[in-house]
């Protein structure tokens, strides 16, 4: 049994975001709190990022919006080792805003676990060219939406399918997707 686990960016993801919906909708699906969504610190995320991921049962995997997706990355060994996969979603570029400068630098190396990063050709916080340059970096399949801003509500996207399809590709086994006709529709 393989378990979802939702890592949310700077300032959380709210309602109608596709991570929300997600974490309502997945039977199993574990959601990351953090104590500051505002002021993040690296050491204090990377460390709930860990234990949500200790305390699943059994192998993860993980949909990870913008800062998460960069947390993610910082991740130690012991806590790396129960992951399976990981959806990285709108990756965030902490060496562009200062807020997020705790994060940097981003490590650049290969990810012992498969891995899709999704990326928007016209996101304002993070350049296509680096979101590529991590998956590169990563060893991540490259999705390249084109004007899909930072992949979350503002720019249009609550359940997202394609988000589905690809987690799914994660898993690795079926999971019971949303069934509401809302899931079928960006």
């Amino acid at each position: 049994m393989v378990t979802l686990v939702i890592v949310p960016g700077w300032r959380d993801s709210g309602p109608g975001h596709w991570q929300t919906l997600w974490a309502e909708q997945i039977p199993g699906a574990v959601r990351v709190h953090q104590d500051d969504w505002i002021t993040p610190v690296r050491t204090a995320w990377v460390a709930s990022i860990g234990q949500t991921i200790l305390d699943a049962p059994g192998p993860v995997v993980i949909a990870a919006h913008s800062l998460g997706c960069i947390a993610t990355t910082h991740l130690p060994p012991e806590v790396v080792a129960k992951i399976q996969g990981a959806l990285l979603v709108a990756p965030a570029d902490p060496e562009r805003r200062g807020i997020l400068a705790d994060f940097a630098p981003v490590p650049y190396q290969r990810l012992p676990y498969r891995s899709v990063l999704v990326a928007s050709s016209n996101d304002p916080f993070c350049p296509v060219r680096t979101a590529g340059a991590y998956a590169r970096a990563w060893g991540s399949e490259f999705v390249r939406l084109q004007d899909a801003g930072h992949i979350n509500v503002e720019a249009g996207f609550g359940p997202w399918p394609l988000g589905l399809a690809l987690l799914q590709s994660l898993l690795g086994e079926p999971f019971q997707a949303p069934s509401t006709p809302e899931a079928l529709s960006i």
